[in-house]
């Protein structure tokens, strides 16, 4: 006898799902201000094609992604890259994070594109301060005019996955970068089935099986990341070049707290590829390595001393190159050596050794007189210079590194002195420091400066240029073993030196961190060289201890 009986049968079953989470976090105000506004409002990403209004003519433009990332982040993204057809223009992020998916999607788009992605918000023009890409500004089209801004910025969670599809990606210290924990949230689903069935020879035997309802039943989570997910988080970050130490940051914050990724880790791990300087701002493309002095973009070439032709020339042409390149570059003199301070010392007084110039065969001994002056003070050098002699700069590292002396990169600046002659004789103090300002941005280090500049303990900089060494193959064993001296890793040195154009002569500080030529970023609040006071400051906040030694009056150039 054959009959149906049909009945309900419930079951339950587990489908996973990666999400990341961002909380409140007592991180600062930048960091509460992104909570805050996550807070309020979480509207899904969406991309606006923005020119600049800071210029007149071939102004620069670039795709402002805000908002959280969602599963259909990756098809709004594709839409828009396809309205700009070939053009490669940067993609700027400001994000709290979302979907994770979304992102490795929208990191493989940005980078098969060969777009750059930056770390930094969007005001359209005449939007409002608490609505700044506010409906009306933009046009039909979803294009507008507006400007970028780095302070407040942030890229969090899943937010840093999608930065890293840019070629090159930038950041400034004004920005905030952070990663935490991914969450698995497991979500339990009641499913009903009605199932028909026969019974054969006494026993049910299944027929057909179909889905009748379903109802949520509960919910959890877990933040231990699987093996898939891994495998699928260390895969992408391969793809991109991206360090896998990021996992190590992230897996370091719980899912309701926030890592910031400092600039150098950011650096380091190869989140970002270099720091916007404090007169560049998201959405520059990255420079040419031929780009003019005044094209609008990021990462300048530095313009490198002109190269002294060794055949015979007519007095005409030298006259004639003379001539080109006088207003381009600065006036060369022998490296000299300033003791300087900034503030009052009768209250708070920050003092630094200025060394300004070409290194020559005398630079050493400069350099060992003025310390000598100084007695058991230890105050950071701060260097500019297009580099000169090798042998000098050797003899140099090892007086600094013998000293235990900080070293940096900075433009010194003395006051009632024109701009191209910074350190004119009138401002020079004939006894004891020389008052003055530092400041990183524009200086420079080329050349076998950045030999001296490798020898520092710390070795930091800021907004600054870091110049490509190349030896001959007479100094190749010297330099090497300078390197070896120095802690620096002389191989991983001379593949980059071969990978990197002759043309350029210059290095990402990204580099300079990896190579170990500098270990330190300074902060966007300080400049160069003003974090030691000087002996007789009163004791303070900035000045927490009052120095022991005194100041030994000193001749202001050592010459």
């Amino acid at each position: 006898m054959r009959f149906a009986i049909s009945f309900l049968v419930k079951c339950l079953f587990s489908r996973l799902l990666l999400v990341f989470l961002l909380l409140t976090l007592p991180i600062g105000a930048a960091t509460s201000q992104a909570a805050g506004e996550k807070k309020a409002a979480h509207p899904p990403m969406n991309f606006i094609l923005v020119r600049s209004l800071l210029c007149q003519e071939n102004c620069p433009e670039w795709i402002s992604a805000e908002g959280r990332i969602t599963s259909d982040t990756p098809a709004r993204l594709r839409k828009i890259t396809k309205k700009i057809g070939g053009r490669k223009l940067p993609v700027v992020f400001r994000s709290e994070g979302g979907d994770v998916d979304a992102a490795y999607a929208m990191g493989r788009m940005i980078r098969k594109a060969g777009l750059e992605t930056a770390v930094g918000g969007t005001r359209l023009k005449d939007c409002p301060v608490g609505d700044t890409r506010c409906q009306a500004a933009i046009a039909k089209d979803g294009s507008a005019v507006g400007y970028t801004y780095s302070s407040g910025a942030y890229c969090f969670s899943a937010c840093p996955l999608a930065l890293a599809g840019g070629v090159s990606r930038v950041s400034s210290q004004w920005a905030l970068i952070g990663v935490h924990q991914i969450t698995t949230i497991y979500n339990k689903v009641r499913v009903s089935y009605r199932i028909e069935y026969k019974i054969v020879n006494g026993k049910k035997k299944e027929i057909s099986r179909k889905e009748v309802g379903r109802k949520v039943a509960g919910q959890s989570s877990s933040t231990k990341l699987g093996k898939k997910a891994t495998a699928a988080l260390t895969a992408y970050l391969k793809e991109m070049g991206v360090s896998e130490d990021v996992i190590g940051l992230m897996m370091s914050a719980t899912p309701d707290n926030i890592n910031i990724v400092p600039a150098t880790e950011a650096l380091r791990t190869g989140l970002i590829t270099d720091m916007l300087s404090y007169n560049e701002w998201p959405g520059m493309p990255l420079c040419a390595p031929d780009a003019l002095a005044e094209a609008v973009c990021h990462s300048h070439p530095v313009v490198e001393a002109p190269v002294v032709a060794k055949a015979p020339v007519s007095q005409a042409s030298v006259q004639d190159a003379a001539a080109e390149t006088s207003e381009k570059l600065p006036k060369t003199r022998p490296m000299d050596f300033l003791l300087m301070s900034n503030g009052n010392c009768q209250e708070e007084c920050t003092q630094w050794i200025s060394a300004d110039g070409d290194i020559t065969p005398d630079t050493p001994a400069r350099l060992k007189a003025m310390l000598t002056t100084l007695g058991e003070r230890k105050l950071p050098i701060v260097l500019q210079s297009s580099g000169g002699d090798m042998d000098a700069a050797f003899a140099m590292g090892r007086v600094i590194r013998a000293a235990g002396l900080e070293t940096s990169i900075g433009r010194t600046q003395l006051p009632n002195c024109p701009k191209l002659d910074p350190r004119c004789k009138p401002s020079i103090a004939k006894s004891g420091p020389t008052e003055g300002e530092v400041f990183a941005g524009r200086a420079y280090c080329l050349s076998s400066c950045t030999l001296v500049l490798m020898s520092g303990t710390p070795r930091i900089v800021g907004y600054s240029s870091i110049g490509l060494v190349r030896p001959t193959t007479v100094e190749y064993t010297r330099f090497f073993a300078y390197f070896d001296e120095m802690g620096l890793s002389a191989e991983t040195y001379e593949t980059m030196m071969f990978a990197t154009s002759i043309e350029r002569g210059t290095i990402l500080r990204s580099q300079a961190l990896k190579l170990g030529i500098i270990n330190g970023i300074i902060p966007y609040d300080e400049e160069p060289g003003l974090h030691v006071c000087g002996p007789e400051a009163k004791e303070s906040l900035r000045c927490p201890r009052k120095a022991e030694a005194e100041i030994v009056p000193v001749a202001a150039s050592v010459n």
